[in-house]
Parts: structure tokens; C-alpha cells; sequence
């Protein structure tokens, strides 16, 4: 994987989430070392996401993983806390701000798991 198929794939991932609930503005930087290493931030102001491929030097929360734990993560398939207690990513900042993230792809992992539902 790229940096930029990375970066798109967190595009796709975060940008169709609902953040709607979240009225404070966030901003999360995440380093990624390893393959696709780089730097890119996801902001949430007015209660939409937005991913960029560039550092942000006001943010919030640096997080620092590989893009494989970030993918998963995005994904909901690894919870950010987990993540952080167990060594995969480390962060520095407001760490409350970073579990905005849980909070949101819980609410895209429900909103998968019914649409499957209704699919069946």
C-alpha cells in the first residue's frame, strides 16, 4: 500500500461516518510509520469529517501507528483503545478528543451490521 492509497482509503473510510453529535472541533494528526509512511489529519468541525494529506501544527491528538493498526481501526475492526493500552499506536495530546474515533466507527459498525441485517 501507498501513502496516497492509504490516505484514500482513510478518505473513503472516516468521510461517510456521522459525527453529527460531535459539536467541538477536532483535529487528529496521524504519523505513519512503516509502509505508506507519512503524515495526514482528520478534522471534525461542524459535525462532518474531513481527511487531508497534510500535517496539521494545531492539532488536538498525534497519533503514531502503522497503516496496517490505522486501517483496522478505521475499519472498526480494532478498538483505538485496545490499540493504545497494547502498544499499536501511541498518542499525545488531548487523548479524550482521540476517542472520538471509537465513538464514531462503533456508529458505522452498527449502521453495517443492520444494513446487512436487512439484507438477509
Amino acid at each position: 500500500m501507498t501513502y496516497e492509497e492509504l490516505v484514500k482509503q482513510a478518505k473513503d473510510s472516516y468521510q461517510n461516518m456521522d459525527a453529527g453529535k460531535i459539536k467541538e472541533h477536532v483535529a487528529i494528526q496521524f504519523n505513519v510509520t512503516g509502509e505508506a509512511a507519512g503524515a495526514f489529519y482528520l478534522e471534525i468541525a461542524d459535525g462532518k469529517i474531513n481527511v487531508e494529506p497534510y500535517e496539521y501544527y494545531d492539532r488536538d491528538v498525534l497519533v503514531t501507528t502503522d497503516a496496517h493498526t490505522l486501517c483496522e481501526i478505521a475499519e472498526g475492526k480494532l478498538d483505538i483503545v485496545k490499540a493504545y493500552t497494547t502498544g499499536q499506536i501511541k498518542a499525545e495530546g488531548n487523548l479524550g478528543k482521540a476517542l472520538l474515533l471509537k465513538q464514531i466507527t462503533a456508529k458505522a459498525k452498527k449502521a453495517a451490521k443492520r444494513a446487512v441485517k436487512k439484507k438477509n
